[in-house]
């Protein structure tokens, strides 16, 4: 894209006609046309100016920046447990055992999000039209897809990964490099699967929440899941890497968009937003590993009701199942070899 500019490019003009009946169609392609190209020479000139100033300091180069985003995850998960240590649990919340540490990391997140990424957001918004923030949207969804069939594979859903790998396709190809989601018109449901939850299917428990700096509340069971998940992200792969920066900080800014009214409603309804946003989180990563279908928490803490069933695997007792537990119980049941209770 060297020497682009918005000067240099060709108008569009709606061709003369006797047909006026033609001409708003016409015209609403002329302003995507144009809105999309003054989009790409405002991000292609910003970071090329980032880049510019990377390159003239010594001490930062991309071959650091590359270990500072590969190991980051780990030493943010690392640091928080040694500093737990000190902190003081109190009478708080159980499965929030850093809760003091958490709540500063909390705010230190909140006061970044309120000075850069929300406002970018709110420009993004007001810049970028409708349509053209969809299809960026959709792209990066469609690229999402690898690490979510890559995930139901290893979780052993074979269906929703062959799902997944023909939305993949389809959307690449007849949605135009994911821009427009056909899959989902034609019926390919999307599905929301990571490593952590991958980890959490196989009996892995969420282990302490966490609230990393610049990524959020997260267990520690998904920070370490966060790992795999970066080396399965195809935008990781871009190259070279000022199209790589290009990718990522887009991608931010597009999903930053899309929590604008999440945001609002936090600010407005929460008397506590951490409390909030905690138990949130842990809610829904609960029912995203259990596919929408989570035991209830008070049945699966109760014991055996029938002293008979003692002898039995401890999840018939009562005891909470592992996804893969369950469905295994179900493949046994429909084959015959075990007996439903």
């Amino acid at each position: 894209m060297g020497g682009f500019t918005p000067a240099n490019r060709r108008p569009l003009s709606p061709p003369s006609s006797g047909n006026n009946t033609r001409r708003p169609r016409l015209q609403i392609i002329v302003i995507i046309r144009e809105s999309a190209i003054t989009t790409m020479w405002m991000l292609h000139n910003s970071i090329r100016a980032t880049n510019r100033i990377f390159r003239e300091m010594p001490l930062i180069r991309p071959t650091f920046l590359e270990r500072c985003k590969r190991w980051s995850v780990l030493l943010c998960v690392t640091g928080l447990l040694t500093l737990g240590g000190c902190a003081t649990t109190g009478a708080g919340d159980p499965r929030d055992p850093l809760e003091p540490l958490n709540r500063g990391i909390y705010t230190f997140n909140e006061g970044l999000d309120t000075v850069i990424m929300k406002p970018l957001a709110e420009v993004y918004r007001g810049v970028i039209p409708q349509i053209v923030r969809t299809g960026i949207s959709n792209v990066f969804s469609n690229l999402n897809d690898v690490i979510v069939a890559l995930n139901n594979l290893l979780q052993g859903k074979l269906t929703n990964a062959a799902s997944d790998v023909a939305r993949i396709m389809v959307n690449s190809t007849v949605g135009v490099l994911g821009v427009i989601d056909v899959a989902s018109k034609a019926g390919l449901e999307k599905h929301d699967e990571d490593f952590g939850q991958t980890l959490g299917y196989w009996g892995v428990g969420d282990g302490p929440y966490l609230v990393l700096p610049l990524l959020g509340p997260r267990t520690l069971r998904d920070s370490a899941g966060l790992i795999v998940d970066y080396r399965a992200d195809p935008v990781t792969y871009i190259d070279p890497s000022h199209d790589r920066n290009i990718a990522t900080a887009t991608r931010i800014v597009s999903r930053r968009e899309e929590l604008l009214g999440a945001s609002k409603v936090l600010d407005i309804a929460a008397l506590d937003p951490y409390e909030f946003l905690r138990d949130a989180y842990l809610q829904r990563r609960r029912n995203l590993i259990y596919d929408g279908n989570p035991p209830r928490e008070k049945d699966a803490a109760a014991g055996p009701a029938n002293p008979a069933e003692a002898a039995l695997p401890s999840y018939w007792g009562g005891m909470p199942m592992t996804p893969a537990e369950e469905e295994n119980l179900i493949r046994r049941e429909a084959r015959g070899t075990l007996a439903p209770r």
